[in-house]
């Protein structure tokens, strides 16, 4: 490989094809492989997710997966035989929301939606299905106040740009914060056992 952009762009095609039944075993979906030159040295970066659900990847899961896309990579027929640092990891928060499938997986999470000829709208993500998504957008008030809530709002995704999960450090539900609470006494006995 020359490191050419040409060059990366088939040969990260090239091994998504490759490895995308070995992720799928471990019932993941392959996001994406970027394939990068640092020196003489190919970086192969593979981008792995959970099929549905709103949790995140286990590091175990993880761990597992990466065995095998690496030794799906050194069994590969069709390698130069060249070095290659490989890095597994999941999508995390900064990902766009582009797919059907990224949105199911965030419903709940606060959102900014790109729309294509309207204003943005940020809200909490409440439904997603095959056509498009609900949110219910959050109003801006003064600095200090509580922001208000607007009307429900249901978008097709033809008319979405792009979408992205807005990080969120300080809503905790009563019922979470309880757990939490409970949570933390129990390591404050089990330090003192």
């Amino acid at each position: 490989m020359t490191g050419k952009p040409a060059d990366i762009q088939h040969e990260a095609a090239r091994l998504t094809e490759l490895l995308e039944p070995t992720v799928a075993s471990h019932q993941l979906i392959l996001e994406e492989v970027q394939v990068r030159m640092a020196g003489d040295q190919r970086i192969v970066h593979v981008i792995v997710d959970l099929l549905e659900g709103t949790g995140g990847v286990e590091l175990g899961a993880v761990a597992e997966v990466s065995r095998s896309i690496s030794e799906a990579l050194d069994k590969d027929p069709h390698d130069t035989a060249e070095p290659y640092e490989l890095e597994v990891s999941s999508p995390g928060v900064s990902r766009p929301l582009t797919l059907p499938r990224h949105w199911h997986r965030n419903v709940g999470r606060m959102v900014k939606v790109n729309l294509i000829g309207e204003e943005n709208i940020f809200g909490r993500l409440t439904e997603a299905d095959d056509a498009g998504i609900t949110v219910v957008p959050e109003i801006a008030v003064k600095k200090g106040m509580k922001p208000k809530q607007g009307e429900p709002r249901t978008i097709e995704f033809s008319s979405i740009r792009r979408g992205n999960v807005e990080v969120e450090f300080a809503r905790a539900e009563s019922a979470d914060l309880q757990e939490l609470i409970e949570l933390d006494d129990e390591d404050d006995e089990n330090v003192e056992a």
